[in-house]
């Protein structure tokens, strides 16, 4: 007889392999799982968790949170707990919040993902300070952040010192704990950085063994060729490449992603990777709409009340076929004129106003102090289903939001992308199995993080453990109304401590800030 803290009991095992489901007892001692039983052999002195009828999973990993941004504010984290998410890797698309040399441009190019931080810390180690969340983190250091550190927003190449302060300042963040660097090559002031800037950020990163995260410089027509360029720059440094939301955007460029995965999967000499999410739309900054020249310095609200500079951006608008403001949706913004319109497209909000396109997008945008997030329908289903059928697309979400409730219109991704791939597309569609779907949400991930105990079940691992009802998994959430939590979800297990019982938060904080 086998004598434990916690067992977790009548269930069937799915131990994040991909194996198939066994019947089984996983027993967790302290914050670590110390065996995994067949089924019916006696425990004595164990806590139980009665999941019968139910699977035992690891905990889901999240590659590609936001969660560095509202974590801190929201650290109960239920719209993670209710999907059965247990660690989030953030710092992606270039953004993170360290280090920190000139706040007031940084709180500025991260308004749109809504921080509420003190911003009172300067790197990652006084950020990780102020954390105590009900779920791990994982932090990443991001290349916009970091030019924002050494160069302010300014269009143009780094000086030699300046690029040694960005790679000085991401070994401290390395030396400090981050697991990986991001690129966001569409957002300004990353979008001005040439190929040969971000390789030199790229090798120093795999000098400090990170994670090479990239939200990719197009991911339209010039999918292929940007595609190119990650794997170039991680190829030079011998750096681990992770290709951030893999798809393929614009109506034009539909089916594209058959050719990038035959592109990916080519790449022999490369250790790379790629992650998706389960959903047909994007959910970004509207100022991604803009040239990138508007937004150089960090001027756009100058050259916005310029009349001759806001002609010149509106007819950039007006000859950008990828603008689709029927499309585009008003996501959050913070108090002003149109604070109203969430919810609403681009084409309702200037039919109301009067206007075209190209100038509600101005005036939305000086009315809101350029802090807008949209939500872009911008994928086709068919798209998203042949990257999610790919053996080696990790799940992840890209999302933000950790609240239940809350402003604004935020996009459904947020509340349930995993069990959307576990209910929509494993059990209801059978784009994969159940097995493997977990997998993907799992070991996969954990594996590119280099991370061996978490992500699987088995003696010695992190006893984060998620326990669903395969039969009832779903997501609620809709783009008409987002704020809906995902159902399914009866146990969550965060280093061994309940973090969410019976379909109910605890209120314990057991999570971790996760080093490298």
């Amino acid at each position: 007889m086998r004598v434990a803290l916690m067992a977790l009991t009548g269930g069937l095992v799915a131990d994040g392999t991909g194996a198939e489901l066994r019947p089984g007892t996983v027993l967790v001692d302290g914050e670590r799982i110390s065996a995994v039983l067949p089924p019916g052999e006696p425990v004595a002195g164990a806590e139980v968790i009665d999941a019968t009828g139910n699977i035992v999973a690891p905990g889901f990993v999240d590659l590609h949170s936001h969660a560095d941004f509202s974590l801190g504010s929201s650290p109960a984290a239920e719209s993670q707990l209710t999907q059965g998410v247990t660690t989030l890797v953030a710092g992606n698309c270039g953004w993170s919040p360290f280090p920190i040399t000139d706040l007031e441009i940084l709180r500025a190019g991260t308004a749109f993902l809504g921080p509420k931080h003190d911003w009172s810390w300067r790197d990652l180690a006084g950020f990780a300070t102020t954390l105590e969340p009900a779920v791990n983190l994982a932090l990443q250091v991001g290349h916009c952040t970091l030019r924002i550190a050494a160069m302010g927003s300014a269009q143009r190449p780094p000086s030699p010192s300046e690029l040694r302060t960005m790679q000085d300042l991401l070994r401290a963040a390395a030396d400090q704990g981050a697991v990986g660097f991001s690129t966001g090559l569409i957002y300004a002031p990353g979008t001005y950085a040439s190929p040969e800037e971000v390789a030199a950020l790229v090798g120093t990163a795999a000098e400090c063994g990170l994670l090479y995260s990239t939200h990719i410089r197009n991911e339209g027509a010039g999918l292929l060729a940007a595609l190119d360029e990650a794997i170039a720059a991680a190829r030079a440094g011998g750096a681990r490449l992770e290709v951030s939301h893999l798809k393929a955007v614009g109506k034009a460029n539909h089916g594209l992603v058959a050719a990038a995965l035959d592109h990916l999967d080519q790449v022999g000499d490369v250790d790379l990777g790629w992650d998706a999410y389960p959903y047909t739309a994007t959910s970004t900054t509207l100022t991604t709409r803009l040239p990138t020249w508007a937004l150089a310095g960090g001027e756009l609200l100058d050259r916005l009340a310029d009349p001759s500079e806001r002609a010149r951006i509106a007819h950039a608008l007006r000859t950008d076929a990828l603008l689709s403001p029927d499309s585009v949706v008003i996501a959050s913004l913070p108090p002003g004129r149109y604070e109203d319109s969430r919810g609403l497209s681009l084409t309702e909000i200037a039919r109301r106003d009067g206007v075209d396109a190209a100038e509600i997008v101005l005036r939305i945008l000086e009315s809101h102090e350029a802090a807008v997030s949209v939500v872009n329908h911008a994928m086709s289903e068919d798209d998203v289903t042949t990257v999610i059928e790919h053996p080696r697309t990790a799940v992840a979400s890209d999302g933000w939001i950790m609240d239940a409730a809350g402003p604004g219109h935020p996009h459904p991704r947020n509340f349930g992308t995993f069990p959307r791939v576990l209910g929509h597309y494993a059990r209801d569609r059978g784009v994969l199995s159940l097995p493997e779907a977990i997998r993907r949400m799992t070991s996969l991930p954990a594996s590119r993080l280099g991370w061996s105990d978490r992500g699987v079940i088995k003696p010695g691992a992190i006893a984060d453990l998620v326990v669903l009802d395969a039969a009832q998994i779903a997501d609620k959430s809709t783009y008409d109304d987002p704020w809906q939590l995902s159902v399914g979800v009866e146990h969550v297990l965060v280093a061994g401590q309940p973090a969410f019982t019976n379909g109910a938060p605890t209120g314990r904080r057991a999570g971790r800030i996760l080093g490298s």
